[in-house]
């Protein structure tokens, strides 16, 4: 049997997971009525894939190996790991939105590497559809990159993911009867997704070259279970591997020996145990428990490793802390700093785009400083990182983080910071403010495009301009702003970038804040909690407009006396708190401050919390 090797690629939200299990219910891999591919709770409820993931599917006795990869640009590292494992790429286009960052990103990597993108225009059955102008902004894409004559040569698929249609050609009127080239309700049966499976079978070529010669695959990816431990996802190049075979594992510092104790591959979204695999497929070993990305594994000594896997470097990183809130162990299973120092050493198992260095943490709690930091973090991006925290969250884990930083680098004497290409679809009349707010966040303007009543703007902006952008985004375009970003590499430092015009509201006591002094507070700026809400000294209760820190009581009540009168009662108004999420807590916390996240509570505290620890820090 032939095996064929792909991955789908695409910016966020194009249809990649939606056309993987559209494939996987057409061949019978699933029955799902659900998005069987996103799997984990947090990517079924935001709707976005996290992480790449494996399936199979069987057409025309012919084994199609699919890689189902994040489109979110902090995720990006995975995609391109996955990249070096297969043989062509299906890029997903919006039929709407047409080509975006990630889409550039993905196929300027696939067109290096020499692979030969089948591109999907998506989503043709939306009313502002237009595949013709997308399929143009594509192929001038190609050209931009320096493609190849055979790389620009793409065939290309106009499809309805969510419907499991697809067609050949928007002009074939066996196919597209009652499809209008800019979009409507298609009325007319098609083939499924046929036609994308045989474009598929005619140009990507097969990747299995039988069983000959010596053994030889390489790691892309990398899996844990609590039972078999870590785990390596690799495509085998030559020869075959089999079960429980002692093999050679070739990294950079060294060769080692190790036996596999499982091999598995993929049918469906389950995984099959066999007892050997043979070149072209892409399979799951146990058995190797330092296994990394970019390895090769070998029969014998002598094959040469495959070249390696650079992973993108992380551009953000902030410390953990144990929580030492008065309200910390309150609601969390996992408080210490041992417990959440395993917790970590276990995601840096499969998060191959986290680094963590530990601090000198002590073994006794009489020489272990509870307020210090465990370590520091570095990953992505600020969505990579929110997801680890929430991900901890909610598994019981009790932590503090400090305010994220942006990474610096030397370089001939400069100080360079990581950059971002950031890019905009807003409404014609909010285009000012938009520009305005990133000028002053040291964003260039690159380029802007009139369409219909939209401006897409292009921008260059260091990531530092970009932090806490995300909020003040969404309120100056009310809503109707799209925006997104792609690291571009490190450039010279920009200097100084003033982001936050607000203070903080400070509590000054402990105690349940009371809605008759919210009422007074909520006039001098927002609010964070609510009629209530547990409060602490030093906890962070809202902002003020003016700009200043300001400490507050929200615990006090009202003065009563055993006279009543009509004129002096009032009802009480509060507006609807701004409830802190850990995307909003980490894009508005200050220098100073810490965000405390427990099962239960996403809290800001101030670093010196008592006014005697103030007193002593500012000495």
């Amino acid at each position: 049997m032939e095996i064929r090797n792909i991955a789908i690629v695409a910016h966020v939200d194009h249809g990649k997971t939606t056309l993987t299990d559209a494939l996987m219910k057409q061949n019978g891999a699933s029955q799902n009525e659900e998005a069987s591919m996103d799997s984990n709770a947090l990517e079924k409820e935001r709707g976005i894939t996290i992480y790449s993931k494996n399936t199979s599917i069987y057409y025309k006795d012919t084994k199609i190996n699919i890689v189902d990869t994040p489109g979110h640009a902090d995720f990006g590292s995975e995609v391109e790991r996955v990249l070096r494992a297969i043989d062509s790429i299906l890029l997903l286009v919006d039929a709407v939105e047409g080509p975006m960052p990630q889409t550039r990103f993905v196929l300027k990597k696939s067109l290096e590497l020499g692979l030969k993108p089948i591109v999907v225009i998506n989503k043709i059955d939306k009313p502002a559809a237009d595949p013709k102008r997308v399929y143009e902004e594509v192929l001038e894409l190609f050209f931009e990159l320096g493609a190849s004559d055979e790389q620009i040569n793409f065939g290309v698929v106009y499809a309805i993911s969510r419907e499991g249609r697809a067609f050949r050609s928007l002009g074939d009127t066996a196919d597209t009867e009652g499809l209008p080239p800019s979009g409507g309700n298609p009325s007319v049966s098609s083939q499924g997704l046929n036609p994308l499976l045989d474009l598929i079978l005619e140009k990507v070529p097969p990747a299995s070259g039988g069983s000959v010669g010596k053994m030889s695959a390489q790691v892309f990816n990398l899996d844990y279970n609590n039972f078999l431990g870590r785990m390596a996802v690799a495509r085998i190049y030559a020869g075959k591997i089999i079960s429980g075979s002692q093999i050679f594992i070739k990294g950079e510092k060294n060769t080692r020996s190790e036996k596999i104790t499982k091999l598995f591959t993929f049918e469906g979204i389950s995984r099959k145990e066999v007892s050997e695999a043979r070149s072209g497929d892409i399979v799951l070993i146990a058995g190797i428990p330092d296994i990394y990305i970019g390895e090769t594994l070998c029969e014998d000594e002598s094959v040469e490793p495959r070249p390696a896997i650079i992973i993108d470097e992380p551009t953000l990183s902030l410390n953990f802390l144990v929580n030492n809130s008065p309200f910390a162990g309150q609601e969390g299973k996992f408080v210490t700093s041992r417990q959440i120092k395993e917790r970590l050493e276990k995601e840096l198992q499969i998060n191959v785009g986290l680094k963590v260095d530990f601090f000198n943490i002590g073994t006794t709690s009489a020489n272990r400083d509870w307020s210090a930091a465990l370590g520091k973090v570095y990953g992505r991006g600020e969505l990579h990182l929110s997801i680890l925290l929430e991900n901890m969250r909610r598994e019981g884990f009790e932590i503090q983080v400090s305010e994220p930083k942006v990474i610096l680098k030397e370089s001939d004497g400069q100080l360079l910071e990581p950059y971002e290409e950031l890019m905009i679809d807003v409404p014609v009349e909010y285009s000012g403010a938009v520009i305005e707010k990133i000028g002053k966040r040291r964003g260039i303007l690159k380029n802007l495009t009139e369409k219909g009543n939209i401006n897409r703007i292009v921008f260059d902006i260091p990531t530092r301009g970009l932090l806490g952008y995300r909020g003040e985004f969404i309120v100056d375009t009310k809503g109707e702003g799209i925006m997104s970003s792609r690291v571009v590499g490190f450039k010279q430092y920009a200097g100084e970038i003033k982001k936050h015009q607000y203070g903080s509201m400070i509590s000054m006591i402990e105690g349940k804040a009371a809605a008759f002094a919210l009422a007074n507070l909520q006039e001098r700026g927002i609010l964070y909690i609510k009629h209530g809400s547990p409060v602490y000294e030093g906890m962070v209760v809202g902002n003020v407009l003016k700009g200043e820190d300001m400490f507050v009581n929200p615990c006090k009540g009202k003065q009563l006396t055993n006279m009543r009168a009509s004129g002096t009662d009032e009802a009480i108004y509060l507006n609807p708190p701004f409830v802190l999420n850990i995307e909003r807590g980490l894009e508005i916390m200050h220098e100073d401050e810490y965000l405390e996240i427990t099962p239960k509570s996403i809290r800001l505290q101030k670093k010196y919390q008592t006014e005697l620890d103030r007193k002593k820090n500012n000495k």
